[in-house]
């Protein structure tokens, strides 16, 4: 079954690349404000960083697809109440890496700019995610989220903002509690081709 799914999304790929209007690929990298919306976090936004590849398949002058492939690493606070709540010493810094596979629609609305919109999953690459005493894990080992952003080239350079907003309560614990991660990204990219 992953044989086939694995050729089904190739075949899909190589066949959409070869309609296209125009493709490129690239790298990009950037900063993430984050925040993990729930009772044991800190109601603030902290910072992080991303960093990866895209493709642009153009389907028309005005609209195309564009994949992410990046490496995000999250970092949050846990509020004063954390320990209450959980019954055990105060942890104060929780960092978390994902790795992040947007899927975006690019709406060309001037010759610079882009708007764009899709969905995104994400895989926790942390093995080291368990935050309570019993070792049970406190996070989801993925994440799906609705990004909604601006993009502006450049020639060969891409300036990027966007807004990640998680879909998914990513809380392990079972204890009632919903946590969601919300995530602004700033950066650039580089067109490679």
């Amino acid at each position: 079954m992953k044989k086939i799914t694995a050729f089904t999304i190739g075949f899909l790929f190589c066949s959409s690349v070869i309609i296209a209007q125009s493709f490129h690929f690239g790298l990009k990298a950037g900063a993430n404000l984050q925040k993990i919306n729930g009772a044991p976090f800190k109601d603030k936004f902290t910072f992080g960083y991303h960093g990866g590849g895209y493709a642009i398949i153009g389907l028309s002058k005005k609209i195309g697809i564009q994949t992410e492939l990046l490496f995000s690493s999250v970092n949050t606070d846990t509020a004063t109440k954390f320990s209450t709540v959980y019954g055990f010493k105060q942890i104060g810094k929780v960092k978390l890496n994902y790795l992040d596979m947007p899927v975006l629609l690019n709406i060309k609305a001037a010759p610079f700019l882009t708007l764009q919109a899709g969905p995104q999953v994400s895989m926790l690459l942390n093995k080291n995610k368990s935050l309570l005493k019993n070792g049970e894990s406190a996070f989801k080992d993925g994440n799906i989220a609705a990004v909604a952003g601006l993009q502006f080239k450049f020639s060969k350079i891409i300036v990027y903002s966007r807004y990640v907003a998680g879909l998914y309560n990513i809380n392990d614990v079972n204890n009632g509690d919903k946590w969601k991660n919300n995530n602004i990204q700033v950066g650039v990219g580089y067109n490679i081709y």
